[in-house]
């Protein structure tokens, strides 16, 4: 009944209205775009990597309301989510595990030494983002640890003119969301500041939820030397009805906090760029087995890392050189893992060069990190271009790639399960070969890629009695093919455009020696994403998601999410509807996915 009353209402509202805003959805010019790597900064067009932007108007029109929502609508990128609202997810990319994927907050680097599953704690509200760049492929030369498969950049919005917004939301499941966003400028300083909360009681038993975000990014000494500030926490309660033990394990609770304080700048001259930076990144979950009497089983883990970077680059004869050095001390507090510290150092060194009056261009470079727990390793790559037109591009890459154990993985015990403190880091080779075809309408991308991997991590057992042990038992090939596609078009001078996306993977495991293993590799087999967004009126816009996959286990399924946005004098109102065939499915875990949802919003904009 509430669902139609929303219906009616935005319809009724729609059939009123006398005189509109026009507000049309404005297309993203990649060619002006610039990947965030942190020495050599490239324009997309000219990036030899499979690389994604999703753009604020491409979040805005996604019907979508989290950061693993939004991911969740695009090839290579499998985001396996426990519930509503992106509530506790896993992201994977092309078929590695959760603890192989790299998440960056305007480069500041916020992997969790506990473990992967905390990666998406910090997805930051969709309101405060500019942009997102999906960077696929082996990273770890780029960007160090961690980025073993390919790295997320959450870049943040800039501050334009001066405005507040209040949106207010309400949907299936007692579902209540309220967001208000602050902008301003100053004498020599502008910010951004935000708050909302996310509440719900949950579509199933104990699947109830209590979020809060909390969002500031200033600019300091805007008329001399910029410096910039980023502070956010988010603070998460949550039924976890199945999440982790088993599906049958109803009654698991959790709650997290997630924050990041960094500090940088940027020098730059007509040929040198240096950025140094400071940071902190805290982490905090407690988790409890049963929520009415967390005496029963609970662990509470903290994690912080403090680091700090300075990155380069200098352009000369030969071309751009980039280099850099980053620090971090880690320390975690957990009454499971105990008491660790520990002290990463990485250098970074990478050039490139333009031949052949800069058809084509090459970028060698390497990493070499020190672990105070795991000792020295080297990851060098390569990423070479060739300009096949003004619009194609051919492209190829190449790199070593690992990843150390997470305390998780190392010192983590319960009743059934055993960490394995000998553990080694896990390595691959990997590569890719793409191309690429840009104009101002049209982007298609094509791109085999390939991965060999040793020393992957699973828990094994020899007899069924025997606890579960994290064991270095596997080598792993991963091979497969991803194809996208973008197009815009005009109807009637209002913008349209379709996106098309498809993956597929193939995993070739080696034979496995032992008589029971837990992690079974279930990679997105295929994966079918479209989106298409449309506008025929200038005050009201939509889009329709669909998206169908198929795992190496498990029955495929298709979803289907939609959204329309009405604007008019400073209001605009949204209603977004999820999973509206009622698909049954799960994405991990054996948690059931909710049905159809439906959340009805109003946000008013004061400039």
């Amino acid at each position: 009944m509430k669902i139609k009353i929303g219906i009616y209402a935005l319809i009724g509202w729609y059939l009123t209205v006398n005189k509109a805003e026009a507000q049309q959805i404005e297309p993203q010019n990649l060619d002006s775009i610039v990947i965030s790597s942190t020495r050599i900064d490239l324009p997309f067009k000219e990036n030899s990597r499979t690389i994604t932007i999703i753009s604020s108007e491409d979040i805005k029109n996604s019907a979508a309301i989290s950061v693993a929502e939004v991911l969740q609508q695009f090839a290579g990128i499998d985001i396996r989510r426990r519930g509503l609202a992106g509530m506790q997810a896993d992201l994977y990319i092309r078929g590695g595990g959760f603890d192989q994927t790299l998440l960056l907050i305007d480069g500041f680097k916020v992997e969790d030494p506990q473990t992967g599953h905390h990666t998406l704690n910090l997805g930051l509200p969709i309101d405060v983002i500019e942009r997102i760049e999906i960077i696929k492929g082996p990273a770890a030369r780029v960007y160090g640890q961690n980025a073993f498969t390919g790295a997320v950049n959450i870049i943040t919005k800039k501050t334009s003119k001066s405005s507040v917004s209040l949106q207010l939301s309400s949907g299936s499941y007692d579902q209540l969301n309220t967001e208000i966003t602050a902008q301003t400028h100053l004498n020599s300083s502008n910010h951004i500041v935000h708050y909302s909360r996310n509440t719900s009681n949950g579509y199933r038993f104990n699947t109830d939820f209590d979020n809060q975000n909390y969002f500031l990014k200033s600019t300091f000494n805007t008329d001399r030397q910029p410096i910039q500030l980023l502070a956010t926490l988010s603070e998460r309660k949550f039924g976890a009805n199945g999440f982790y033990a088993s599906p049958s394990a109803r009654d698991q609770y959790e709650e997290t906090q997630a924050s990041l304080v960094g500090l940088g700048t940027t020098f730059k001259s007509d040929k040198w760029t240096w950025s140094p930076r400071v940071y902190w990144r805290r982490n905090q979950d407690e988790y409890v087995f049963v929520r009415q009497d967390p005496s029963i089983y609970r662990n509470l883990h903290i994690s912080n890392k403090i680091g700090a970077d300075l990155n380069a680059s200098n352009q000369n004869s030969l071309g751009t050189t980039g280099f850099g050095v980053d620090l971090a001390q880690i320390y975690l507090s957990s009454n499971n893992l105990g008491n660790r510290e520990r002290f990463m150092g990485t250098l970074f060194l990478e050039h490139r060069f333009e031949l052949f009056d800069n058809t084509l261009d090459i970028i060698p470079g390497i990493a070499a990190t020190y672990f105070s727990d795991f000792d020295f390793h080297v990851f060098p790559g390569i990423d070479l271009g060739y300009k096949l037109s003004e619009n194609w591009r051919l492209y190829a890459n190449v790199g070593y790639t690992y990843r150390i154990p997470t305390y998780t993985d190392l010192y983590y015990s319960d009743p059934t399960t055993l960490g394995n403190e000998n553990l080694d880091p896990e390595d691959a080779i990997a590569e890719e070969l793409g191309i690429r075809f840009t104009s101002g309408n049209l982007l298609l991308n094509a791109a085999f890629f390939n991965r060999d991997s040793d020393n992957i991590i699973d828990y094994v057992k020899e007899n069924e009695d025997d606890l579960w042990m994290a064991t270095n038992i596997r080598s792993l090939n991963t091979k497969g093919l991803e194809l996208s596609g973008d197009y815009s078009f005009k109807i009637n001078n209002f913008r349209q455009n379709l996106e098309l996306g498809y993956t597929y993977i193939e995993d070739e495991i080696a034979d496995l020696n032992i008589a029971f293993s837990r992690y079974s590799i279930n990679s997105l087999k295929h994966q079918f994403t479209t989106t298409f967004r449309t506008q025929f009126l200038p005050f009201l816009r939509q889009s329709i998601i669909i998206k169908h996959a198929k795992r190496t286990v498990g029955d495929p399924y298709t979803v289907v999410d939609a959204s329309v946005t009405a604007s008019v004098k400073g209001f605009e109102f949204s209603l977004i509807g999820n999973n509206l065939f009622n698909e049954v499915y799960s994405e991990t875990n054996l948690v059931p996915m909710p049905k159809g949802n439906v959340i009805l919003s109003a946000r008013y904009t004061l400039n």
